[in-house]
């Protein structure tokens, strides 16, 4: 396999006291504790979201289950695509802007298991975020080693949004296949990498993130190897060729049904109110919200945001691998260049996981030199996580 050092960092071990390399623990018992840290997150979370359902006088599982998007992704599992929602001549919702990957993966699960459709969309989604969570690890332990990898899977379980990973959406799917592929790309699966990102690109708008960084890091090495005689990295070319696949034959399959091949899927996007503005209509609604206020949800966002953006200005000084780049920087763009669904976009975020690693890092070092401090801060975080997300789910009037 050809070597791929420009695009791959040396996996970092980690020096003790004695300066010897820590590797006391097997890779995957490592995972599965990392894995053991997200699943405890997420289980403490979901208690605490029971705990304010119930008092509320609302069933949690049923909010987790059809709550949202997720009525209508479960509507496709259960009965295909077809229904529209007409509110106004500029407003109208077609399930034709959600893709398909979540709801055929449910309707599969759901003819095979015992389960209904709610219950199977929450299973799929709670395994693709284990999956997901795996593969995070894996891309942290590949670059700065165990102990940043752990920390990054924790600091991923608790994001203020991190509820989502725990409903009927389609965020953990997505997740899990972009977390993967860029693995395969770092480790040099080209062809792995490419298949992945083509059925990212079947899981949501913005899974189009995961084939660019696919397609960037193969130009790269195709670039690398312009003067060279040495072969090019087997199963390049095919899984540069695959990874776009998938969000260009869903949105070609939409334009075909509305008789508008390359701008039926837009059409269908601009009418649910969500277009691409270059952040002209974020801007307008952020003006909106500092000058007449609003739900506690929208100035929330804002932080959320904006504390997205100073994370990918850390995380290009620490400069990364080009596929973690291309891959965050495109998800950051289409959160903050799309209008519509202002409250939505940190869920958009949620699959931006190398956002993360910068706070990893420094939450590794913390930890080492002032272990309470670390707690403090793990315990912040925690809080914000568990009570922001009964409240986005129990409590607020607004879409997820």
């Amino acid at each position: 396999m050809t070597h791929v050092s420009t695009l791959v960092r040396p996996v970092v071990t980690e020096p003790d006291a004695g300066g010897r390399a820590r590797s006391r623990l097997p890779l995957a018992v490592a995972a599965g504790c990392a894995l053991g840290l997200f699943a405890a997150a997420r289980l403490t979370g979901l208690a605490f979201l029971a705990a304010t359902a119930w008092a509320a006088g609302r069933q949690p599982l049923t909010l987790l289950g059809r709550s949202w998007d997720s009525l209508w992704y479960l509507g496709i599992a259960a009965d295909g695509y077809g229904r529209t929602l007409h509110f106004r001549p500029d407003l109208i919702q077609s399930d034709l802007a959600f893709f398909p990957l979540y709801p055929a993966l449910v309707r599969i699960m759901t003819a095979l298991g015992p389960l209904g459709v709610t219950g199977t969309g929450l299973v799929v989604s709670w395994l693709a975020a284990a999956i997901a969570a795996c593969g995070i690890y894996a891309v942290g332990a590949r670059l700065h080693g165990r102990a940043v990898a752990t920390a990054l899977v924790g600091l991923w379980g608790l994001l203020p949004h991190s509820v989502v990973l725990s409903m009927a959406y389609t965020e953990p799917v997505l997740t899990a296949l972009a977390a993967w592929s860029l693995y395969a790309v770092l480790t040099g699966r080209w062809l792995c990498a490419g298949i992945l990102a083509a059925l990212a690109g079947l899981a949501r708008p913005n899974g189009i993130a995961v084939a660019a960084a696919v397609l960037a890091a193969a130009a790269h090495e195709v670039w690398r190897h312009r003067h060279r005689t040495g072969r090019i990295a087997p199963g390049l070319w095919a899984g540069a060729a695959l990874a776009p696949l998938g969000w260009s034959a869903y949105v070609l399959w939409v334009g075909h049904r509305r008789h508008d091949l390359l701008g039926g899927y837009f059409a269908v996007q601009r009418l649910w109110g969500s277009r691409f503005d270059f952040g002209a209509g974020s801007l307008g609604f952020v003006r909106h919200l500092l000058r007449r206020g609003d739900e506690f949800v929208f100035p929330m966002t804002m932080v959320i945001v904006g504390a997205a953006v100073v994370l990918c200005a850390l995380l290009i000084a620490d400069r990364p691998p080009l596929p973690l780049l291309v891959y965050t920087g495109v998800l950051l763009l289409i959160t903050l260049g799309g209008s519509g669904f202002f409250a939505s976009k940190p869920r958009f975020l949620l699959p931006a996981f190398p956002l993360l690693l910068p706070l990893a890092r420094a939450l590794v070092r913390t930890a080492r030199a002032r272990p309470w401090h670390a707690t403090v801060v793990a315990g912040a975080l925690a809080g914000l996580s568990f009570t922001y997300g009964a409240y986005l789910v129990v409590l607020a009037d607004t879409p997820l």
